[in-house]
């Protein structure tokens, strides 16, 4: 993750640098080697995400034509990349947030077990039917809202079992169970929420000086006190990014830039509106493509 743009480049390899000395051990090294499964660890998988991110955005700040009070947003932990490219977070404090993060949701999911389903093809109120029958079987909430035809709902194992084998029977498509260590964006992420809130309590947070989309209300955040209120508020509410790409497309936004690993966003946005130009920032040739995009 990240390992040819920090080869190619040294802003992207001083970031990695910067995530190690910040966490007191050797992210860079995770990220680059592995092994895998200590990788997907929530623990991990979130500073490694958000350093590739900035890693990504450094690499491309002196090459591409970046424009510096542009909107941002991201997805759940996304949205602290989005945060730190803001001006909001400094990197160092964004990256041992994340870390602490990772691991109060890890705990949440020991403390109340869970799992997420993502239901495909079905229409809001099937699915509220669906939902209906879930909670039946303890708590099933939605937790993503991605894009048409893509929900994630999130909530108690026993929940979650009944959902992925029922949810045809309401109209769905598909309905796949996610890998994940509990059940994010859902009340039973309270206690993680909670420490968050202790750990945010600490971390020195700007006011933005680019707009940023906050994922619980598809909105603009607005001052440094609310960034830290709705970070907290996110463990546990639904991530609206369908509704916070259709806010951006209706300010005229027609151009998307996605650093750091996985595509999945970009994917995302072409089943809500194929007509804009998009492009992903992963390895050192996708440079040329972002600055062909954004007229550098």
């Amino acid at each position: 993750m990240g390992r040819e743009l920090a080869e190619a480049f040294p802003e992207a390899r001083s970031v990695f640098e910067r995530a190690n000395t910040a966490l007191g051990f050797d992210l860079a090294r995770l990220c680059f080697e592995g092994p895998a499964e200590e990788l997907n660890r929530t623990s991990l998988c979130q500073p490694a995400i958000l350093t590739a991110s900035i890693a990504a955005l450094e690499a491309a700040r002196p090459r591409c034509a970046l424009p510096a009070h542009a909107p941002s947003a991201g997805l759940s932990l996304g949205e602290y990349t989005a945060l730190v490219y803001a001006g909001a977070l400094t990197f160092e404090g964004a990256v041992r947030l994340v870390h602490q993060r990772g691991q109060f949701m890890e705990e949440a999911g020991r403390e109340n077990p869970g799992g997420m389903v993502a239901v495909l093809g079905i229409d809001r109120e099937r699915l509220n039917d669906a939902l209906e029958g879930a909670n039946e079987f303890g708590v099933a909430e939605i937790a993503n809202l991605n894009c048409p035809g893509q929900v994630v709902v999130s909530g108690s194992l026993p929940a979650m079992e009944w959902l992925a084998k029922n949810a045809r029977n309401f109209g769905a498509e598909r309905a796949i169970r996610l890998k994940v260590s509990g059940a994010f964006h859902s009340r039973l992420m309270a206690p993680a929420s909670d420490r968050l809130s202790r750990a945010l309590a600490e971390v020195a947070i700007s006011q933005p000086h680019a707009p940023v989309l906050a994922n619980v209300t598809a909105k603009f955040v607005v001052s440094a006190a609310e960034v830290r209120g709705l970070l907290v508020q996110q463990l546990t509410s639904p991530v609206l990014w369908e509704d916070s790409m259709r806010f951006l497309l209706a300010m005229g936004v027609t151009r998307f830039v996605e650093p750091g690993p996985g595509g999945v966003l970009t994917g995302l946005l072409a089943k809500i509106d194929n007509s804009v130009r998009t492009c992903t920032i992963q390895v050192p040739a996708d440079l040329e493509k972002a600055r062909e995009l954004l007229g550098g």
